[in-house]
């Protein structure tokens, strides 16, 4: 089993604490970034992590920990979009787990309030590191200044362009999703019509409701369509419907990733 251990404070802007001997297995920084021709600003969280470290994507699956953002700290600031790069898929303990080995770099889109004044960040964010145990840290942001220009950063673009294709983008022809209620769970299958992107591929679900927890997908192919056969669950277990455009999957390949929201009946 993991053993999940307390929390570790690791400041973007300041020397790490060395009271832990898992601190010296991550490293964080802003990325400054570049303020954008319509008053957005782009940076980036970059998370450096030790041989063997791993941290978590989105929708990490049963053994990761999902990571939480909060920016209620900042100044001038209207919203934070996080752009997730396409994510690795590993194994622990027999489990399946997707995120980010080594280095991560997770661009930030910056919307300003529209008062004219700098941009400042200030808040936390929750993430897990894991090897042979996890360790869930908050790495903390205090009061970073944005700047009003700044170069365009290599390691943001290249994690831009990283970014999950849309199904329009690869030649998705049809997505469909067949549901069979059940007293708790609810089986779901997804049929979707789109060329093979290398390699094992992984369907990943997500919903727009946090309260629905999702089972690890079986995914085959047959032909032109691939398969995901997956089940749901209220986490309270209480019975459930499902909001289909709320569905969210997320096909894994080898060397790309493609994101589709919706998936209507058949």
């Amino acid at each position: 089993m993991i053993r999940r251990l307390t929390t570790l404070i690791a400041a973007l802007a300041a020397v790490p604490a060395l009271a832990n001997p898992y601190d010296a297995h991550v490293s964080a920084r802003l990325l400054p970034g570049w303020q954008q021709a319509d008053g957005s600003h782009v940076a980036a969280l970059e998370v450096t992590l030790s041989d063997g470290w791993k941290t978590y994507w989105r929708a990490p699956g049963d053994a990761g920990v999902p990571p939480v953002f909060s920016w209620s700290g900042s100044r001038n600031v209207h919203s934070v979009q996080v752009i997730w790069p396409r994510p690795e898929v590993f194994y622990q303990n027999g489990m399946r787990s997707i995120g980010y080995s080594k280095r991560m770099v997770l661009p930030l889109r910056i919307e300003p309030r529209g008062n004219g004044g700098q941009m400042q960040l200030d808040g936390d964010i929750q993430i897990g590191i894991c090897s042979d145990v996890c360790v869930p840290m908050t790495l903390s942001l205090d009061a970073v200044q944005l700047p009003d220009q700044g170069r365009r950063d290599p390691a943001i673009a290249a994690a831009l362009a990283d970014r999950p294709y849309s199904g329009r983008e690869v030649g998705l022809r049809d997505v469909s999703c067949a549901v069979e209620p059940g007293p708790k769970k609810m089986r779901l299958r997804a049929e979707i019509d789109m060329p093979a992107i290398g390699g094992t591929e992984h369907v990943v679900f997500e919903t727009s409701n946090p309260a629905i927890w999702i089972a690890e997908a079986k995914t085959r192919r047959e032909g032109n369509r691939l398969i995901a056969e997956t089940e749901l669950m209220q986490m309270n277990g209480q019975p459930f419907a499902l909001d289909r455009s709320g569905l969210r999957l997320t096909v894994l390949g080898a060397d790309r990733a493609v994101d589709i929201q919706g998936c209507p009946a058949r």
